[in-house]
């Protein structure tokens, strides 16, 4: 096995949501199960049990949120990454500067779930003492979804931010090559008792795998989705795929893309620049492991109570002011970041489980046999 290649065995490859395809039963798993399958999985790989542990917590978040792009789907390309050597578990984060309210922290290349719980714990403890933790970290790699963290602080009552760059996936506006990732952003701002704004997004008009997916189904992609090699907005995945690009929220410049564009800019300040650590075209393309990533990420904690009081009663009321507005003609509610997660978890709940689809399922249990290990039971 070489150093930075893709371990043997299962080959990285997404599954389709149960949404795309409404005729094939779903297969319920019980949600430990899924976090101990995870933590087995990782460790069989030579992962360390806390570092294992980690990861799993965020995969699981992601599945459990309705994010099933993020959860089990991404969890072979992390088992390859430990196996093949360019990604560590023999080490720890670590606080390269500090002062009472920021941090830098170098991730030493270790899971990206391990830098980023420990980033925003030192995020959280700052903003208990000073108000607000600010903390920008290098040498990480893929962290899952980036709301987990931002999640972490607005579960104690503060308001969660957490960034990432990418690999280049996106052209800039008025530009023919990909330079900028995805770049996602996160905002967590705690409502009353257990409701909260949750956003959590891109800042790509939409996800590479959905583009690759339409392509597999020779479908075309809507307006504003990706462009050729010459920067020219398609309706055609396999212009996107063989030497376009994805383009930022907005899609083209005439209909507002510039402005995803500068969003992804500020990510990128940020994560990669500020931390210190690879940022734009410079990070490794996505599917390439020959040299580490050494993302950037960022995690902001804010105590609000530092400024007004009441932030969870305005909080709440303009949530709810969104909320009771008359729907457009043809939709039935409106909806604030992060009410469809708590959908889908509450559906987990009553089912008694995450439904996944049955390839998902299938894959898991060829890795589970490739690692040696026992298959993660299901409930039906």
């Amino acid at each position: 096995m070489r150093v930075g290649g893709r371990a043997s065995g299962l080959r990285h490859m997404p599954v389709r949501h149960l949404g795309e395809d409404l005729n094939v039963p779903g297969v319920l798993v019980a949600i430990p199960e899924v976090k101990s399958f995870i933590e087995r999985c990782m460790v069989a790989a030579g992962t360390k049990p806390e570092h294992g542990q980690a990861l799993a917590e965020v995969l699981l978040a992601a599945d459990h949120r309705g994010h099933f792009s993020h959860g089990l789907n991404r969890l072979e390309m992390y088992v390859n990454d430990i196996q093949s050597g360019i990604t560590l578990s023999n080490t720890e984060p670590k606080v390269l500067r500090e002062t009472a309210a920021t941090a830098h922290v170098d991730g030493m290349n270790v899971l990206g779930p391990v830098v980023g719980k420990f980033s925003m714990q030192i995020a959280i403890k700052k903003a208990k003492e000073s108000g607000i933790g600010f903390v920008a970290a290098k040498g990480s790699n893929h962290y899952g979804i980036a709301g987990f963290y931002s999640l972490m602080a607005s579960s104690i009552g503060y308001l969660g931010l957490s960034f990432t760059n990418t690999s280049p996936l996106v052209l800039p506006t008025r530009g023919r090559k990909v330079v900028l990732g995805t770049n996602p952003l996160t905002l967590a701002a705690p409502g009353k008792g257990e409701d909260s704004f949750v956003l959590d997004m891109a800042t790509s008009a939409v996800a590479l795998g959905k583009i690759e997916l339409a392509s597999v189904k020779k479908e075309k992609i809507p307006k504003g989705w990706g462009a050729d090699a010459k920067g020219k907005e398609t309706l055609d995945p396999d212009l996107v795929i063989s030497g376009g690009g994805l383009l930022p929220v907005g899609g083209s410049e005439e209909s507002g893309g510039y402005k995803g564009y500068g969003l992804s800019m500020l990510v990128e300040i940020f994560c990669g620049i500020l931390a210190n650590a690879e940022y734009g075209p410079n990070i490794r393309r996505w599917k390439d492991t020959e040299r580490i990533a050494n993302l950037g990420q960022c995690f902001i904690a804010i105590n609000p109570d530092v400024f007004a009081p009441g932030f969870s009663d305005r909080m709440q009321d303009l949530m709810n002011i969104c909320r009771k507005i008359t729907p457009a003609e043809g939709e039935t509610e409106v909806l604030v970041a992060g009410d469809p997660e708590r959908r889908h978890m509450e559906k987990c709940k009553k089912q008694g489980g995450i439904l996944y689809h049955p390839n998902q399922i299938v894959l898991m249990h060829a890795l589970a046999d490739r690692l040696k290990i026992d298959q993660m039971p299901t409930k039906r």
